[in-house]
C-alpha cells in the first residue's frame, strides 16, 4: 500500500485493497479557470463519480462591474454538480460540507493553495496537476517561464500535495514540445488538453492501486540548478529593448496573449503611449549606430524596432484603450510614427 494513503484503520485498509471499485471512488474536484475545466469534463465524460466541485466566489468584472462565475462554475452547473465556493478555505462550516460529502480522492487543477486541514482529509489523498515537469518550473505561472526561457520541451506532473507548494511526491509526468511558433495561449490549450489525460491515468493508477511515487529530488541533477516559475506582475512584463532579439521573440510569446508584454512608445516632447506587444519576429542583422528602442519604418507596412544585437519586427499590437491590430492596421492610423521611439 501507498504510504501517502492514510486508512484510519484496518476495515479501511481491507475496503481499499478488496472492494474499491470505480463506483466507490467519490471525487471531489477544486479548480477555478478554463485549463482546470478539460479536466473536470474528462472525469465526468468517463464516468466518475465526482461528488463535489470547489471554485472561487463569483466577482465582480469588466466595466459595467457584472457579477462573474468561474469557468468550472459553469461547467458545473451545466451537469448539475454539487458546488461549493468557499471565501475562506478555513472556516469551518466549509470543512463540515467536504466532510459530509465523503470523498475518497480529491483532484486541484489551477487552484488556491490548500491548507492541510483540506488537502489531508480523502483516505486517498488530494493530488495537484502542475503545468511543468516538477521539479523544474515551480510556481504561479510554468507555462509562461518555459516560453520565456526559451525550453524546448516542458510538461505536465501530477502529484501528492504536501505542505510545501509543489514538492510533493510525482505520480505520474508527461513530456510536451514547444516549438518556435508556440505562444502561452497555444501551449496553454495543448497542456489543457494532455493534462485532463494525465488526470485520468493518475486517478486510474491510484484506483489501481499501482502508484508509484518518486521523489523530487531524484528528479533533479547534481548539477542542473532549478528554475521557479513565480507569478507575473505588471512590471515583469515590460520589453528591454537593449536584449538580443531572440530574448525578446520569446518574452513576447512568452506573455501572449495574456498578460502581454509591453513598452511605451515615446516622443521628444514628453508624450507617452502604453502599447501591448503580441507578436514579433527575429531579424538578427546587426545594425550601427543605432539606439535600442528606435524604429525602422514605412509607415505602411513594417514597423521594425532596434534592440540591443539586431532587429525585432512587430507584428501586432495594442495601443491602450483601443483594439488588438496588425502592423498595417496601425500604421494607417498613426501617421506620426516617425517621431517616436520605444523605450
Amino acid at each position: 500500500m501507498n504510504k501517502d494513503f492514510k486508512p484510519g484503520n484496518l476495515l479501511a485498509r481491507f475496503f481499499y485493497f478488496y472492494r474499491m471499485k470505480k463506483q466507490d471512488l467519490r471525487i471531489v474536484f477544486m479548480g477555478t479557470p478554463d485549463f482546470a475545466v478539460s479536466s473536470l469534463k474528462a472525469l465526468i465524460d468517463n464516468e466518475y463519480n465526482v461528488v463535489g466541485v470547489v471554485t472561487a466566489p463569483d466577482k465582480q468584472a469588466g466595466r459595467g462591474r457584472k457579477i462573474k462565475m468561474s469557468a468550472v462554475k459553469q461547467f458545473a452547473l451545466d451537469n448539475e454538480l454539487s458546488i461549493l465556493q468557499p471565501p475562506k478555505l478555513r472556516d469551518q462550516s466549509f470543512i463540515d460540507e467536504l466532510n459530509n460529502l465523503r470523498c475518497n480522492l480529491q483532484i486541484v487543477v489551477a487552484f488556491r493553495m490548500l491548507p492541510e486541514v483540506v488537502w489531508s482529509l480523502p483516505f486517498l489523498g488530494t493530488f495537484n496537476l502542475h503545468a511543468s515537469l516538477l521539479p523544474q518550473y515551480r510556481g504561479a505561472a510554468p507555462i509562461n517561464h518555459a516560453i520565456i526561457n526559451g525550453e524546448k520541451i516542458t510538461g505536465l506532473t501530477t502529484f501528492f500535495l504536501n505542505n510545501e507548494i509543489d514538492t510533493g511526491k510525482i505520480i505520474c509526468q508527461k513530456k510536451v514540445e514547444i516549438s518556435n511558433e508556440d505562444s502561452v495561449g497555444t501551449l496553454h490549450d495543448k497542456m489543457m488538453v494532455k493534462g485532463a489525460e494525465l488526470v485520468l491515468k493518475t486517478v486510474e493508477c491510484i484506483l489501481d492501486n499501482k502508484v508509484k511515487l518518486q521523489s523530487q529530488s531524484t528528479l533533479k541533477g547534481v548539477s542542473e540548478s532549478l528554475k521557479s516559475a513565480p507569478k507575473l506582475h505588471k512590471e515583469d512584463c515590460r520589453i528591454n529593448w537593449e536584449n538580443s532579439p531572440i530574448t525578446i521573440y520569446n518574452f513576447v510569446r512568452g506573455l501572449s496573449p495574456y498578460p502581454a508584454s509591453f513598452t511605451v512608445l515615446s516622443t521628444k516632447k514628453g508624450v507617452q503611449l502604453s502599447v501591448k506587444i503580441f507578436k514579433v519576429s527575429v531579424d538578427t542583422t546587426s545594425v550601427q549606430n543605432s539606439m535600442p528602442g528606435s524604429i525602422i519604418t514605412d509607415g505602411k507596412k513594417y514597423l521594425d524596432v532596434i534592440t540591443g544585437s539586431g532587429v525585432v519586427s512587430i507584428l501586432e499590437l495594442q495601443l491602450s484603450g483601443k483594439t488588438r491590430m496588425g502592423i498595417s492596421d496601425f500604421l494607417r492610423g498613426f501617421s506620426d510614427i516617425d517621431n517616436y521611439h520605444f523605450e
